[in-house]
């Protein structure tokens, strides 16, 4: 029996890129992670955090979604919109599978929307998530023009108008907080002290916000990307927490 199909796509067509790393059972539970904006599934804490979960016998599929990495579809589309479809495009192709997200950054966005819907996700996990996206676009991007300028300064990754759309007009005021409160799962949110791109207040107002089950890890002195050296205390925070939430003996 296959694990995952051999090819994912999109309601668009558009095959979607991934990694998938076994668990101790065929068909137990899958963590699908997701990356944040202007990224890719094979940032260095993503794989290692797939990794640590493979070692713990829980499966992990991490993805690219479509404009990102090799995943097929424009940059220029990319949003969180658009990212929470394909989500549910992943989802669709593991059935019957006990399903958990760990989304980081905009892919924490991506699963706060898509959790508050689908409720194929049993457990979610939030990794330095974007959770105010019309103050993330001014803070990030605000001095960008769209059509023109660099996002973060990365090569080929200019903003798009679509882009700019799409994240005010998230929620009623450009923000996935209302939506919080919409989360039933249990929930664990991961962030440090020192992340420059996303302040730790936007995990402090979601984790006040909702009344889902719920634990929250502040990484002292940890960056956006669990830097400097703090990635095996994330992995080690998320492979215990997966485990207990998802039911696998400790």
């Amino acid at each position: 029996m296959r694990a995952v199909p051999h090819v994912i796509r999109n309601s668009a067509g558009e095959r979607l890129d991934y990694t998938f790393h076994p668990g101790a059972d065929l068909d137990g539970p899958v963590v699908v992670i997701g990356h944040g904006v202007t990224a890719h599934k094979d940032r260095p804490f993503l794989v290692a955090l797939a990794e640590g979960l493979s070692r713990a016998g829980i499966a992990a599929l991490r993805i690219s979604f479509s404009g990102n990495g090799a995943s097929e579809g424009r940059f220029e589309d990319s949003n969180i919109s658009k990212e929470v479809e394909d989500l549910g495009a992943v989802l669709d192709a593991l059935p019957g599978r006990a399903l958990a997200y760990a989304g980081h950054s905009m892919g924490g966005a991506v699963g706060v929307l898509r959790a508050a819907r689908d409720p194929r996700i049993r457990a979610l996990v939030s990794l330095a998530a974007i959770v105010h996206t019309r103050t993330f676009l001014d803070r990030a991007f605000g001095d960008l023009t769209p059509g023109a300028g660099l996002m973060l300064g990365k090569p080929g990754c200019v903003l798009s108008q679509a882009y700019v759309d799409d994240l005010r007009g998230i929620g009623t005021i450009g923000s996935v907080i209302d939506h919080a409160g919409e989360i039933t799962v249990p929930w664990l949110f991961v962030h440090g002290t020192r992340d420059a791109l996303v302040p730790i207040d936007d995990t402090h107002d979601a984790y006040a916000r909702t009344r889902a089950p719920k634990e929250r890890v502040v990484l002292d002195g940890a960056d956006h990307t669990f830097e400097p050296g703090l990635t095996p205390r994330m992995v080690e925070a998320v492979t215990r927490w997966c485990r207990a939430q998802l039911a696998l003996p400790s």
